[in-house]
């Protein structure tokens, strides 16, 4: 009886060790199919039921919860066993102070932790990248080998995982740098990339849009009665959205100033074209000036935009006369309209408030007062040469320091009288 004892005894160890065996079989299987997957480049959510299935049926898991990041939270991306309600708690705050294996025995003070038995988080360069709650283990699983082996499924499935969300924000932002190297070539069809110069004056401009596109605009039109006109503007807010506003501005600047009628009724009219484009929701700073060569005489309107600086014989004024932001009132409260009678040779400077944004190392902007003294020691230059100059006194000034803003200037230069009259 004995004999017969130990052989039944030895049967089974054999049957337990084959079944070991082929356990050990399925799991390598299963392990080349989740890679083979990865390599045939299968979705994330064939990656996430393949894991699910791995889990329930190779590895008889039946608890499990395993989170990704999408974006800026933490959600549940496959489980087993766990109901719906839990599934959707936030538990972000939760997972932060998990960086290693850890057995969730202690743990229950939380309604979704106390279902499991241990958790395991994926790191990548110590930053976690997928986390997985496992539970329902037997009394007689081999919970070590059990978890090496979920460990390593997991890291495999999770890194797989960050791997695409990576690839497809690597393709995104492709994508986003194409419609914006796009969106630059058409604003800059917009901009003139050519401004005259006579014997009595002379236009020059600096445009620098601070991520590609941006919401600064300047303009100018030659009238057939010896007349012209120059504008600037500021459109409020960055990027594509500045940039779209800034295009349906131009056409409708080009539109209105040829009408002719008076600068107060232009901008009058162009508040309006502005006010049905952004409902209010957006506004922007105008300047606009328009010359007669015969007589010398310069008006103008600033619309809540910085005021231009005048230099003439010397002498520093603001050009502060207007009204207040265009986009914002359906009528414009009051506009007052500048006149002034250049005598001999004077330059204008219309900037953007980017210019003046800018700073030193030492945190002090490029202000108004900085910006009038410099124009002040310089205004007998010709416009571009000016700009030149200004252009190399900001980088002396701002040092390392990056442009914080889209930045603009346009430079009107009157030179002495007696060409244009001729």
């Amino acid at each position: 009886m004995a004999k017969f004892s130990d052989l039944r005894k030895g049967l089974s160890n054999l049957e337990l060790l084959e079944h070991k065996l082929h356990l050990k079989q399925l799991q390598v299987n299963s392990l080349l199919n989740i890679t083979q997957a990865i390599n045939d480049n299968v979705s994330a959510e064939g990656l996430y039921k393949m894991y699910n299935s791995f889990l329930s049926w190779e590895m008889e898991i039946k608890k499990m919860a395993l989170y990704v990041k999408e974006e800026k939270n933490w959600i549940c991306a496959s489980s087993i066993g766990i109901e719906e309600e839990l599934k959707q708690m936030d538990i972000s705050d939760i997972l932060q102070k998990y960086n290693r294996l850890k057995n969730l025995e202690d743990e229950k003070e939380h309604s979704l932790v106390k279902e499991f038995d241990i958790i395991i988080p994926v790191l990548h360069k110590e930053t976690p990248i997928a986390y997985t709650f496992i539970g329902g283990f037997d009394e007689n699983d081999d919970m070590y080998n059990k978890v090496q082996f979920i460990t390593t499924i997991t890291n495999v499935i999770a890194v797989a995982i960050e791997n695409k969300r990576l690839f497809k924000q690597q393709l995104e932002q492709e994508r986003l740098r194409r419609e914006m190297e796009l969106a630059s070539e058409m604003q800059k069809m917009l901009i003139p990339n050519s401004l005259p110069s006579e014997d009595c004056f002379e236009l020059s401009s600096i445009y620098k849009p601070h991520l590609g596109v941006g919401g600064d605009f300047f303009d100018f039109v030659e009238f057939d009665d010896n007349k012209f006109a120059f504008c600037i503007a500021d459109i409020a807010g960055k990027g594509l959205a500045a940039a779209l506003l800034m295009a349906n501005f131009q056409a409708n600047f080009r539109a209105l100033i040829n009408k002719r009628t008076s600068l107060t009724e232009f901008v009058k009219e162009l508040n309006q074209s502005v006010l049905r484009i952004t409902n209010g929701d957006r506004f922007l700073t105008f300047f606009v000036a328009e010359f007669d060569k015969s007589t010398y005489e310069l008006r103008y309107i600033s619309a809540g935009h910085n005021p231009p600086i005048l230099v003439m014989n010397g002498e520093t004024q603001l050009l502060k006369k207007g009204s207040t932001i265009l986009g914002s009132f359906k009528e414009l409260p009051e506009v007052e309209e500048g006149h002034i009678q250049i005598n001999g040779e004077a330059l204008i400077l219309t900037f953007t408030d980017g210019l003046t944004d800018i700073q030193n190392e030492k945190e002090a902007y490029f202000d108004e007062d900085l910006l009038s003294v410099f124009v002040k020691e310089h205004y007998q230059s010709s416009a571009t040469a000016f700009n030149e100059k200004l252009m190399e006194h900001i980088e002396r000034f701002k040092g390392d320091r990056s442009y914080p803003d889209d930045f603009t200037l346009l430079t009107c230069k009157i030179f002495d009288q007696s060409p244009c009259r001729d």
